[in-house]
């Protein structure tokens, strides 16, 4: 019965908070309530308004409602802190396993004012001071399971400035994200690679701008000290593009898994080497590419598969 409830509110909090990129705070977006701190104070107003009624005295009783305004002064002032503020959310759209998974939060206001904000995901709070018309904050999260990812809900609120009350508001990201596979050493995975490959790896070509996906093992790393750039060696067989079919049914691995992983590999190596490839799955074909677009592509499928 209780697991049921909480089931329902999370459905409702989800469906009334949802946001797709971007999202501006109004008043019905933003809940007020009593902080734990709150508490004792209006306990003490409490105590102090009985006390006063009993003895008959004007000064506990105007003690008591000087407490009370200034109760009522931090519910609008707590409210203010999260009233009108835009949230921008930039997400990738497919993660991978074993890679943290960036969340940016970009937080933006009309006139610049100064907000003490919490921002809270997963079990990951931050304190975010804004003094800006417009300021970002990354979070990450390193997913462990292949497939579609619950990103949860993002929770921004504030205690400002007695700390006696607090306004919230939750973030369901409307989009949904998926997490490919990890990638799995192609190398040690088919020990039938092309000798040719092997031996003509030390016939240096050129060097090239890094590029992401790029191995580190690759890293010009003189010329990087010298302050030319963060470089890539090239070599004659990563010059001369290549197409690989990369096929599910051909892949030797045991597990369903364990096939994904090895293709994402055989993927990135791809990638690394400027090769062209098709990935072929039981029941959807990526037709051949290469490029960050294509790679993509390739992760979303694998995610999906």
């Amino acid at each position: 019965m209780q697991n049921g409830f909480k089931q329902q509110l999370q459905q409702w909090l989800a469906k009334r908070f949802q946001i797709e990129d971007r999202k501006r705070l109004l008043q019905k977006d933003v809940l007020v309530f009593i902080h734990q701190q709150g508490f004792l104070y209006l306990l003490l107003i409490v105590i102090t308004f009985i006390a006063g009624i009993n003895y008959a005295n004007n000064l506990i009783l105007g003690f008591c409602f000087l407490m009370s305004a200034m109760l009522c002064i931090s519910f609008y002032l707590t409210f203010k802190q999260l009233h009108g503020l835009q949230i921008e959310l930039a997400l990738t759209e497919v993660g991978q396993v074993g890679q943290p998974l960036l969340l940016k939060i970009v937080l933006k206001q009309a006139l610049p004012s100064i907000r003490y904000l919490y921002v809270q995901w997963h079990d990951q709070t931050h304190l975010f001071y804004l003094d800006q018309a417009q300021q970002s904050l990354e979070l990450a999260v390193l997913p462990e399971q292949r497939g579609r990812y619950e990103l949860g809900a993002l929770k921004v609120y504030a205690t400002y400035p007695l700390g006696l009350v607090r306004a919230w508001t939750y973030l369901y990201p409307k989009q949904e994200f998926w997490i490919a596979p990890k990638a799995n050493d192609w190398q040690k995975e088919h020990k039938s690679q092309p000798v040719a490959v092997q031996d003509s790896l030390d016939e240096f070509k050129e060097l090239r701008t890094f590029q992401h996906g790029d191995s580190y093992q690759n890293v010009a790393w003189k010329q990087v000290a010298r302050g030319q750039g963060f470089l890539i060696k090239m070599f004659e067989t990563q010059t001369n593009h290549q197409q690989l079919d990369i096929d599910y049914r051909q892949i030797p691995a045991l597990g369903h898994e364990q096939k994904l992983s090895v293709m994402m590999g055989l993927i990135e190596q791809c990638e690394q080497l400027g090769n062209n490839y098709t990935v072929i799955l039981p029941h959807v074909r990526l037709e051949s590419g290469q490029g960050q677009s294509q790679l993509m592509k390739a992760r979303l499928l694998l995610a999906q598969a």
